[in-house]
């Protein structure tokens, strides 16, 4: 399979991930379509349907294209001997947020540990991204971005990375005020009663999209092991 562009991503593992995969309608371990849960009163698989391509995940270097000079082969041996560096890291917990119109889960308690993994994986594996053009530049670099995600932009990408990174996994497309609280309570019923606590980022993901806009698993690493 060829892949447009890839991505380092933590996803859920265990009956945690599994839920995960049948909220949003898409394994991207397994690389298929799952059956979603019905949820009465919402339309799960239409207000799902933005995250769904992503999979269940967690973006910790966002999707880049691969340089011309690079290729797959060398991106996965850089990415395992730079997994087998990081450590693992807990969480005291993930928590629902609506951030806007989105429902994500997000962090509690300390995470500067977990955002320093991030920032090492942006800048290590950076020589493999194409660097941004002028015009993708001037399309994302939209009037609400803060100077911190300007300059993030610029140099890797990608605003919302380094000092402006923010660990969350998306459960949902634009969510309308009025039907939040029914998708909220049924991503508790559904998602929250298999959500370890702590939490544990224990591996990390390569991830490829494939022409059809779906993002796959390609290798996953556990933290800190040793090469096999």
């Amino acid at each position: 399979m060829i892949f447009e562009r890839y991505a380092i991503y933590h996803i859920p593992g265990g009956d945690f991930g599994k839920a995960g995969a049948a909220w949003l309608g898409w394994d991207l371990v397994e690389g298929r379509v799952m059956p979603q849960p019905s949820v009465d009163g919402v339309d799960l698989r239409a207000l799902t349907e933005a995250p769904r391509k992503y999979g269940f995940h967690a973006t910790i270097k966002p999707p880049f294209v691969l340089a011309d000079h690079q290729d797959p082969r060398t991106l996965m041996a850089a990415f395992k001997a730079l997994c087998q560096t990081l450590s693992p890291v807990s969480l005291t917990a993930l928590r629902p947020v609506w951030l806007g119109s989105f429902l994500a889960l997000t962090t509690e308690g300390d995470t500067a540990a977990l955002d320093s993994s991030a920032a090492e994986v942006v800048r290590a594996l950076d020589p493999f991204r194409v660097p941004i053009s002028p015009t993708e530049l001037a399309r994302r670099a939209k009037p609400h971005l803060t100077p911190a995600q300007t300059r993030n932009l610029q140099e890797w990408g990608y605003p919302h990375v380094m000092d402006c990174f923010r660990f969350h996994i998306t459960l949902s497309g634009r969510v309308p005020k009025q039907l939040r609280s029914a998708v909220e309570t049924a991503a508790a019923e559904l998602l929250l009663q298999k959500l370890p606590r702590p939490y544990h980022v224990d591996s990390l993901t390569l991830v490829g999209q494939a022409g059809d806009g779906m993002f796959h698993q390609l290798i996953r690493h556990t933290l800190g092991s040793p090469i096999l």
